[in-house]
């Protein structure tokens, strides 16, 4: 119980802030849209550059702790999409968008939050380390597979044009590209353009926060509740559950460990509805995903908090 009022509701408190706001006429939906719009495109690249550029890679970069988070992950993807296409019938393009909702745990706006309080400051290293490979893995994953999927029969060279096209439009790959460079070069910024940046930084979370339970508003419960079901279940506690397994057959240090269990255990994030939307496939699903899982997350990651002690 500890647990659930200490680390878990302060930040859905945010979250339940920015929903209440917005639904009482506090603040407008389009304020909310802006709002999001500044965190998903500056303030969560910002935080997600200025991470990686400061991160000892030497220490943090396990490839067991990214094998047990990203086994977990993939197979997530895998259950989700068969699940979609051969138990609901849903064509494969559909298929493939609610198995990106069981991929994209919600690493950045719920993870980083849920571990700072729960595990301190310290612990966020080998969170960074996931998110740094999240987008890139995930976004690939996803793009690739449904360029496949909407491209068959055509060239290899126009699938890979289609995936590489996708990538590279997306603010947080390339925040997290401009990381690693600015790191592996050993370059250090000038100390007026970083106190600028560790402004925005600062504005990442607690923005993205409050403009996540905005957005939520949005959507509504609706939909096929037996998909929604399968895509919460899969998220919460398949993808958790495989790096839990993995993480303790592959030993990993118990401080990462707990942080990637954690991380694992997230709903799904808004870029399973920004994925969706994308392509314009299973949208309802996405959507009510996000907003039902969320919710339920407040339950699951306390479980999970109680099962790494």
């Amino acid at each position: 119980m500890q647990a659930l009022l200490e680390v878990i509701l302060p930040v859905f408190l945010v979250i339940g802030f920015g929903y209440v706001a917005v639904w009482r006429g506090f603040f407008t939906q389009s304020g909310v849209d802006g709002l999001m719009k500044f965190s998903q495109n500056f303030a969560i690249p910002c935080l997600l550059f200025s991470a990686i550029e400061n991160l000892d890679l030497s220490a943090s970069l396990d490839l067991r702790l990214l094998t047990s988070f990203y086994v977990g992950a993939a197979a997530g993807f895998a259950v989700g999409t068969a699940g979609a296409f051969y138990i609901f019938n849903r064509n494969i393009e559909d298929s493939i968008a609610i198995g990106f909702c069981c991929l994209f745990s919600n690493s950045v706006l719920l993870g980083l939050a849920i571990n700072e309080r729960a595990y301190g400051p310290e612990a966020l290293s080998g969170a960074f380390t996931i998110i740094a490979f999240h987008s890139p893995f995930c976004y690939g994953l996803g793009i690739t597979a449904m360029e496949i999927a909407r491209n068959r029969g055509q060239g290899a060279l126009t699938m890979a044009r289609g995936v590489a096209k996708a990538m590279f439009r997306n603010v947080l790959v390339l925040a997290i590209m401009a990381g690693f460079a600015v790191n592996l070069s050993g370059l250090t910024l000038p100390d007026v353009l970083q106190d600028g940046l560790d402004l925005v930084v600062r504005a990442a979370l607690p923005t993205a926060l409050f403009a996540l339970g905005g957005v939520l508003i949005q959507y509504r419960p609706e939909g096929d509740a037996r998909v929604i079901a399968m895509v919460c279940a899969i998220s919460l506690l398949l993808h958790p559950a495989i790096t839990f397994g993995l993480g303790n057959a592959l030993s990993v240090p118990a401080d990462l460990h707990k942080t990637t269990v954690l991380t694992a255990a997230m709903a799904p994030g808004v870029n399973g509805y920004i994925f969706a939307n994308m392509y314009g496939r299973a949208k309802r699903v996405a959507a009510t995903s996000v907003l039902v899982a969320t919710a339920l997350t407040i339950l699951t990651a306390w479980m999970w908090l109680v099962v790494l002690g």
